[in-house]
């Protein structure tokens, strides 16, 4: 990959894997349940509703199986927990050790990121992204209608950096959105298939440049030319 001038990352199932991020908030919520309702359990069995597929109604089926009523403002209060709690993730360490290896050679790093903007914040915190990433964007601030797949973001990053099409790279996990913007701008894509990873089943749309399970190996794709 000739001329390579930046890394643009992805967060969730990139940098950590996201279920990590699922079990804590999950114990937040049940947490907080205890300490105001005086309910416990509640994070062991949304985690193994969360284990066995379920999305989307997790809150709902394990407040009625504990005994409580989901009413709309105790939903909105529990998600809430959910999306401000301070999560217990941290980098996986194929990540940590590839994101060194890009300090040492010169690369520069940026981050964009999707999601609910306070949970994306709070991993960007957890994560201390910000140490080695410029930008890191979570799209969430930019407006409706600029998450991935609009490519905002990604012409942001190149701007920023004043880097060419070649001389920027994508790395992230879901086929559904991540690859069509960086794909459609001449940007390299690299996606990830992480044991874990939430979307490492779903079939590649746009085409990338390199498909992995981990990101031991990813730092010679990198420097390809250079």
């Amino acid at each position: 990959m000739s001329g390579l001038k930046v890394v643009v990352w992805d967060v969730d199932d990139t940098l950590y894997l996201e279920r990590s991020y699922a079990r804590s908030g999950f114990q937040a919520v049940s947490d907080y349940l205890e300490s105001t309702e005086g309910i416990e359990g509640f994070s062991q069995m949304a985690w193994s509703s969360f284990e066995r597929g379920v999305r989307g109604t997790i809150f709902n089926t394990v407040l009625e199986a504990l005994g409580l009523e989901p009413t709309r403002e105790l939903i909105q209060n529990l998600v809430r927990v959910y999306r401000h709690h301070v999560p217990q993730i941290e980098l996986l360490p194929d990540a940590r050790a590839i994101i060194e290896d890009c300090r040492a050679s010169g690369l520069k790093m940026a981050v964009i990121t999707d999601g609910p903007l306070p949970s994306q914040r709070a991993k960007v915190l957890a994560l201390d992204l910000e140490e080695f990433a410029e930008p890191v964007i979570c799209t969430s601030a930019l407006g409706p209608g600029l998450s991935k797949p609009h490519p905002k973001a990604f012409e942001m990053v190149a701007d920023y950096h004043a880097a060419s099409q070649a001389e920027l790279v994508y790395v992230a996990d879901n086929p559904l959105k991540d690859f069509k913007a960086p794909h459609a701008l001449g940007w390299r894509t690299v996606r990830l298939r992480r044991h874990g990873g939430l979307h490492r089943d779903l079939p590649t749309e746009a085409p990338v440049d390199l498909e992995c399970e981990t990101l031991d190996g990813v730092m010679e794709f990198f420097l390809e030319g250079v």
